[in-house]
């Protein structure tokens, strides 16, 4: 009997070590992290972009693990969250020298570096997260929308407090603020509303567009009126070269962000890199940053200018911003509940 047993144990122990040389399958396969156009929902495509897609239905560990993935939307995320990461390195710097709670006229200058990083960081989450699904598209970036409408309030106060001359604040104080944060509103509803619609035509781009021109026109009227009428050269007033450049970054965000080139010139060769949104990124941070240097420099070097000119307010600057935020949130919240019951309707 044990050498019966001896006899069966040799001709096993070969096939036990043969099965355990052979590669064994992985229990969880490495995922797949970009996929082709065709399999995605139209709702994701972008113009002349043709792969580099993520795909749908993932957890949402897969999404923030593609943080560090290359895909179509991975150059939209990292140009605004390296510029809120520099923000927030700003703010410390400011909290060295500048007395956020103890002087009242230090406030419009912490609500602008906040808006700012409030918009930079939405846009980096929306870009990030916005393909886990339809639903999960359109509030996300609703929420994006939210972070631009609290910016253009920002900008506006900060101009209106620190870069506006006397002769222009006499002439728009009583309307001035109240009009940017409705205006902050309407860019946010019209937004929203164009992307809940997905007519790529001219209503939806007169949605879209026509508030936030409004909206810029009104918040950077400070900013030209103190340019044309500046007497001297730039090198007399350090903060008016960082505004010219701040207009001329954001003219050129713009006009990247209505044009789709260069991807229109090499349709299916931007899918990662060159895309006009990305410039688009790169423009609007460019000139967020030179915003925030005219600003910090006006509030150190135009006191006696500023000072006088706010010491008996029409408007509650604070409340105002607290209107703008929470009417913008409410707005994104009911589109996308629209946008839920749509869906669910699709799919009976």
């Amino acid at each position: 009997t044990a050498m019966a047993m001896a006899q069966k144990l040799s001709h096993l122990l070969p096939g036990l070590r043969q099965v355990s040389q052979e590669p064994q399958p992985s229990l969880q396969p490495e995922p797949i992290f970009t996929v082709d156009r065709a399999e995605v929902p139209p709702l994701f495509w972008k113009p002349y972009i043709y792969v580099g897609y993520r795909p749908l239905h993932q957890t949402w560990c897969f999404y923030f693990r593609t943080l560090f993935q290359q895909h179509n939307e991975a150059v939209n995320v990292w140009t605004h969250l390296v510029a809120a990461v520099v923000l927030l390195l700003r703010l410390a710097m400011f909290a060295r020298t500048v007395d956020f709670w103890g002087d009242p006229h230090a406030s419009p200058l912490f609500i602008i570096v906040l808006t700012s990083f409030t918009y930079l960081s939405f846009s980096a989450l929306a870009h990030l997260l916005q393909a886990k699904s339809e639903f999960w598209h359109y509030s996300f970036f609703f929420l994006d929308y939210v972070g631009v409408a609290v910016y253009q309030y920002g900008s506006a106060l900060a101009h209106f407090y620190y870069a506006i001359e006397p002769a222009w604040h006499a002439q728009v104080q009583a309307i001035f603020l109240p009009t940017a944060a409705f205006l902050a509103w309407l860019s946010c509803a019209g937004s929203c509303y164009s992307k809940f619609i997905q007519k790529p035509g001219l209503l939806g781009r007169t949605c879209q567009e026509m508030p936030s021109a409004l909206a810029y026109a009104l918040d950077i009227s400070p900013v030209v009126h103190r340019i044309l009428v500046s007497p001297g050269p730039a090198t007399d007033d350090p903060a008016l070269l960082y505004h010219k450049c701040q207009v001329v970054f954001f003219l050129l965000a713009a006009a990247f962000f209505s044009a789709f080139v260069p991807e229109r010139w090499f349709p299916g060769s931007c899918h990662v890199f060159g895309q006009s949104h990305q410039v688009f990124h790169v423009f609007l941070v460019l000139c967020t940053l030179a915003q925030l240097e005219a600003v910090a420099l006006d509030y150190e070097s135009r006191r006696p200018i500023y000072e006088p000119l706010h010491t008996h307010w029409p408007h509650n600057f604070s409340g105002l911003f607290l209107l703008t935020a929470g009417s913008s949130f409410l707005t994104a919240f009911l589109l996308s509940q629209l946008v839920r019951r749509r869906l669910d309707q699709k799919t009976k």
